[in-house]
């Protein structure tokens, strides 16, 4: 993973990922948080489609 500089980009939007029991879901430093999902996969590319977007 690329190391980010937040000078350059401030509002840039940091995805995570967390389990929640057998759930995972997505969720942003800017307070957005997915649904929860069993594939962890699923999961991240919804955290990346919200930060594309």
């Amino acid at each position: 993973m690329e190391e980010q500089d937040d000078t350059e980009h401030p509002q840039e939007h940091r995805i995570t990922t967390a389990e929640l029991g057998p759930f995972c879901f997505a969720r942003c430093s800017c307070g957005w948080r997915g649904p929860a999902r069993r594939a962890r996969s699923l999961a991240r590319a919804e955290g990346q489609k919200h930060a594309m977007g």
